[in-house]
Formats: structure tokens, C-alpha cells, sequence
């Protein structure tokens, strides 16, 4: 081989591997990212605080006016004006019961006081003529008496054949009809005052002390889905030994959807513990992540972190993990930001 071929094999083969190397160190411009804009934010401190664990006890709503109508006396219904449901007014006769045997003792007594008022003044007046004695006139003013006192107990037994409403309210229960035997003590009907409601539950003997006539409780009825605040009407001063729990009566508003009946669930404060808190509005929702922007006091900007939180006590939230107490965190204008974003701070 000549050296004139050597050379140009040299240089071909040197143009193969150095045109393409040329080709590869051509300069692009570098991309920059663009900085994120000073977001103007309120925060506030993670803190510690003492809450109260919330305990539920059930109940059910009642009126405060009831009554179980029944008889003092026996004897057949002759007039049951009312059907159930009926809406009546105090003084309303409910109940009309026979009354034959007992007008016939009326009228018997009657008679017998009459006749003893007749010869007690007959003898009086024969004491004055000097024709009868003071021992006689005191006898015949006993007989009186004792019939003035039969005349009276059988009047009163004639005002029991007819029962009247004790109150203005609605017949809840009627168990009698007309033609049915009454007897002293035998339930016939009941009458409530839906107008004004209490809640009667069984609290336990444990929460018993904590509770007090006059103290306000957290009512919730889900039937008329509604929470009311009641107050304390009656504590049992004992507990139930089988139950262990003793009833407590809390009066509530009356409503055009409160029935006597329904469920009601009554909230108890339970003990204290301290936990971590923070404003309900710092905790945002990411898919299935909670999370939060701490504040980094030295660079001033956002640094997103996630939390685990726990119970809402009255616009605060509670914090199981992911914060510290003395974090500052960010409670306003926060939907829109981002982790490392700079921040304008006002305190909350």
C-alpha cells in the first residue's frame, strides 16, 4: 500500500467519527422553572388543650303532663264520649259510670240527716222549756253529725261515677268501651299534654354525679331530625342495683314534628384528656390523604405534611399524628396552595 492511500484512509475514517461527534455537541436552551408567586395566608399554632370525651345515652320523649284515668268505684260504663286520639279540654267527662246503688245511699242519707236535724231542734227547743236535758241535745248533735258525714261520703261517691279530664291534652290509650265493668283501680284510658315535652333517660350511675338539675344537655331526635338544648328537670337520687343506671327527666321546646315516643339520644360530657388541636379550616381533603401546610419559620414558605386527625369540638379538629404543638400552620387562603410556595403571613 502507498502512502498516499494510507493517508486518505486515515482521514476517511477519521471523517466518519468525527462529523457525527460535531453533530452531537450541538447547545440547546435550558429550560428554567418559573418561581411561584408570594401568597398572602392567615395562620395559627397548633396547641394543646383539654377536651371532654362526649358519651351518649339514649332516652325517649314523654310528656311532662300524663295521667292514667281509672276508677274509684265499681260499676258499668254507661257513656265513653271519647275515641282514641280524641283532643279534649280540661274538665271533659271522659267516663260515665252507673251510679243506681249509689243515688239510693244518697237519697238514704239525706232522709237521715233531715230526720236528725229535725229532732235535734225539737229537743233544743224543749231544753229551753226546761223539758230535756243537755245530755240529750249533745247525743242528738253527735247523730247529726255522724249523718252530715254519711251524706257527704255519699255524695262524694255519686261525683265518682263521672270522670273528667284533670288536664286539656289527647287520649293516648283507651282500653274500655261502654258496657264494660269498672273497678276501683282498673286503667280505663290515658290522656298527655303533648305541648310540653320532656326526655326521659336512664343514665349511668357513673355519669350520675356529673349531672344536675338546671344543667344544659344536647338533645338529638333522628326522627324529626333535629338537636335541641334541654335542661335538667329531675335526677333519681338512687340508681337501679340491676341497671346500674337511674332515670334523669330533661325538658325540651316543644315542635310540630316531636311525637310522645320517639327515640332520643342525650350527650354527657365523659373525663377530660389534653390532645393536640388546631382550626378545623388548616386540614384539607386530597383524594384519601388529609392534609396540612406547616410553615417553615426560617424560609417562610409552605411545607405540605400529612396529618391523621381525629374528633370536631366546636370549629377545632383534633390531631393524632403528623403535628406538634407550637407548629404554625396555615388556616386561611390555603385551597389553592402548594408545598415550597412563599408565603405573606398574617396571624390569625
Amino acid at each position: 500500500m502507498s502512502w498516499n492511500n494510507t493517508v486518505f484512509g486515515a482521514l476517511l475514517l477519521c471523517g466518519i467519527f468525527v462529523f457525527p461527534g460535531c453533530k452531537g455537541q450541538e447547545e440547546h436552551p435550558k429550560s428554567e422553572a418559573i418561581p411561584l408567586a408570594t401568597l398572602a395566608v392567615e395562620v395559627d399554632l397548633v396547641r394543646e388543650e383539654l377536651v371532654r370525651s362526649r358519651i351518649e345515652v339514649v332516652g325517649t320523649l314523654e310528656a311532662v303532663e300524663r295521667a292514667s284515668i281509672s276508677s274509684r268505684i265499681s260499676g258499668q260504663i254507661i257513656e265513653l264520649p271519647v275515641v282514641l286520639g280524641s283532643r279534649v279540654e280540661q274538665g271533659d267527662i271522659l267516663v260515665k259510670i252507673s251510679a243506681g246503688e249509689i243515688s239510693a245511699k244518697l237519697l238514704q242519707a239525706e232522709a237521715q240527716l233531715s230526720q236528725a236535724r229535725r229532732n235535734l231542734a225539737r229537743e233544743k227547743n224543749l231544753q229551753k222549756q226546761g223539758a230535756s236535758t243537755e245530755e240529750t241535745v249533745k247525743t242528738l248533735t253527735d247523730v247529726t253529725r255522724i249523718a252530715e258525714a254519711a251524706y257527704k261520703e255519699a255524695r262524694t261517691m255519686l261525683d265518682y261515677t263521672t270522670i273528667t279530664a284533670p288536664f286539656s291534652g289527647t287520649i293516648t290509650n283507651k282500653i274500655a268501651n261502654i258496657g264494660d265493668l269498672a273497678a276501683p283501680g282498673k286503667l280505663l284510658l290515658q290522656i298527655e299534654n303533648g305541648e310540653d315535652l320532656q326526655v326521659l333517660a336512664q343514665v349511668p350511675e357513673a355519669l350520675l354525679l356529673k349531672v344536675s338539675v338546671g344543667d344544659s344537655l344536647s338533645v338529638d331526635i333522628p326522627a324529626a331530625n333535629l338537636i335541641l338544648i334541654g335542661e335538667v328537670a329531675e335526677v333519681a337520687p338512687a340508681a337501679d342495683p340491676m341497671s346500674r343506671t337511674a332515670p334523669v327527666k330533661i325538658n325540651i321546646p316543644s315542635g310540630p314534628d316531636l311525637r310522645v315516643g320517639q327515640f332520643a339520644r342525650i350527650g354527657l360530657e365523659g373525663s377530660g384528656e389534653t390532645t393536640v388541636m388546631i382550626t378545623e379550616s388548616a386540614v384539607l381533603q386530597r383524594g384519601q390523604m388529609e392534609v396540612v401546610f406547616v410553615v417553615d419559620k426560617k424560609e417562610k414558605i409552605a411545607r405540605m405534611r400529612l396529618v391523621r386527625t381525629g374528633a370536631v369540638y366546636d370549629g377545632a379538629v383534633e390531631i393524632i399524628s403528623g403535628l406538634e404543638p407550637g407548629d404554625l400552620v396555615v388556616v386561611g387562603n390555603n385551597d389553592k396552595l402548594q408545598d415550597g410556595q412563599p408565603l405573606d403571613i398574617t396571624n390569625k
